[in-house]
């Protein structure tokens, strides 16, 4: 275990050295900055972050200057890979210095897990992400990624043709195997894949949509705005766009996924526009998503559909250590 690392002016600490109280100014400043940047309210987040803060239960450091409490970063592991959940440092109190004094303390803890043979991030409010030196650099990789937006409603989204032999049905948790089974069949040999192990398999496929549905990292999951693509003849799922909903009147895409043989039809824009069509009924001024920018062809069907970049971040992969 990491303990404290000392200058004369900033020291990193345990997270579970810290109580839930030192921790507010900085997630009240974070919350702040999720709203302006990203319409996405994070109070769930933060009291998540709080609560198991408060009980000693949080695994990760805190970047303390002149002793205040200026940044932090938290990290899970589950069976073989750690994930970086959050990382934040308050503004004018240390800067890139102490983003990446933090990562590299969290990346080097993880390495140390014998367990752990690959670590993923995607920290959406670190900026310059995709420049920056990174710890432990033979093991990393890069990937750009865009979160995008539009405004609702949006009109000028007229219903596609889709094929006679599907049929659109609202979500069915009932149906959450054969999304799994859609997830990993759809993304096998993607680029996502790269970034976000859990698309390679039906097991890892099951464990991301249960973060989906009953945890908050993306939001409060909405059923109404949720649609699933199925085959008249088979019954069988063959796409699937998942909706939560991020602040009182936003809405944020999880995920858009579809066969790769139903692939170029019209039926992921129609999945994502009757989404959006109900996020607006809703109340939603704006809904938003995430694409990786080397799909192509996804970025292309959100610019035509009214989706904007509004930032470029980085998923950070380091694997085979």
């Amino acid at each position: 275990m990491i303990g404290r690392q000392e200058t004369a002016d900033f020291e990193v600490a345990d997270l579970r050295h810290l109580s839930a109280t030192d921790l507010d100014a900085l997630l009240v400043e974070e919350g702040t900055l999720w709203r302006e940047k990203l319409d996405w309210d994070f109070t769930a987040s933060a009291d998540l972050v709080r609560h198991f803060t408060g009980r000693r239960m949080l695994s990760g450091n805190a970047y303390i200057a002149s002793g205040v409490v200026a940044g932090y970063g938290y990290f899970v592991a589950d069976e073989h890979k750690g994930l970086i959940g959050d990382l934040y440092v308050r503004r004018g109190t240390g800067g890139e210095r102490a983003e990446m004094l933090l990562l590299e303390t969290i990346v080097r803890r993880l390495m140390a897990w014998p367990q752990v043979h690959r670590i993923e991030s995607q920290l959406m409010l670190l900026e310059d992400a995709l420049s920056r030196p990174l710890p432990a650099s033979s093991y990393a990789q890069v990937h750009e990624r865009y979160f995008m937006s539009v405004e609702l409603p949006a009109p000028q989204l007229k219903p596609a043709s889709i094929r006679a032999d599907v049929g659109i049905e609202s979500w069915n948790e009932w149906r959450q195997p054969e999304v799994a089974a859609l997830i990993a069949g759809a993304y096998r040999n993607h680029i996502d894949s790269q970034i976000n192990d859990q698309y390679r398999s039906m097991a890892g496929a099951r464990r991301f949509l249960i973060n989906i549905v009953q945890y908050p990292g993306c939001g409060a999951f909405f059923a109404p705005a949720s649609f699933l693509a199925v085959h008249s003849s088979t019954g069988g799922v063959c796409g699937a766009c998942l909706t939560s909903l991020v602040a009182a009147h936003t809405g944020h895409i999880t995920q858009v996924c579809v066969e790769p043989a139903m692939q170029g039809t019209g039926l992921g824009y129609e999945l994502v526009r009757r989404s959006l069509a109900v996020l607006a009924d809703h109340g939603c001024s704006r809904a938003s998503l995430t694409v990786t920018r080397a799909n192509r062809n996804a970025v292309a069907l959100y610019q035509r559909m009214g989706f904007t970049v509004r930032r470029s971040f980085a998923a950070y992969v380091w694997d085979g250590f």
